[in-house]
């Protein structure tokens, strides 16, 4: 699942986001691993299913996130879905929380690539979606498709 582009490898992405949920506004933060973390990580062994993220005590929070224990890594290997911390300034965690508590979004992952060999995290403030607007949604996607088939079709 890894693609390269501008120096990034992606790892992993959360396909479900953008089907559940409106993304507003994306941000991109670091994440503290440990060693066999980091290793699982670039071998792609990354989960975002009801993995979101919390503010508390200031500092930023990811719950929920499944990496796979690294099989070479014995008795360093941690907790799968521990929570682990992002690494953003504070001015950026005090916007973000402003954010959630007042105008009621929540914080998603959306995608995690390594870039120049550290691990970064893009989370998005995210508005859930209602049934119809997954509808709307789908039916915009299968328009769209059907258009790209008729003009490659004429060429």
């Amino acid at each position: 699942m890894a693609e390269k582009n501008d120096g990034m490898k992606v790892v992993a992405q959360n396909r479900r986001a953008s089907h559940d949920y409106f993304l507003d506004e994306k941000i991109e933060c670091g994440i503290a691993l440990t060693g066999t973390e980091i290793k699982s990580v670039r071998e792609g062994k990354i989960q975002f299913q009801d993995s979101y993220i919390s503010i508390r005590n200031g500092e930023a929070w990811i719950k929920g996130m499944h990496i796979s224990p690294y099989k070479y890594g014995n008795i360093f290997n941690v907790d799968e879905t521990r929570d682990r911390k992002l690494l953003m300034h504070k001015y950026e965690i005090r916007k973000l929380y402003d954010k959630v508590r007042l105008k009621g979004y929540t914080l998603i992952p959306v995608r995690m690539y390594l870039k120049s060999g550290r691990a970064k995290l893009e989370i998005a403030l995210a508005r859930g979606k209602n049934l119809y607007d997954k509808r709307e949604s789908a039916k915009l996607r299968d328009a769209k498709r059907e258009v790209e088939k008729a003009l490659k079709f004429k060429r």
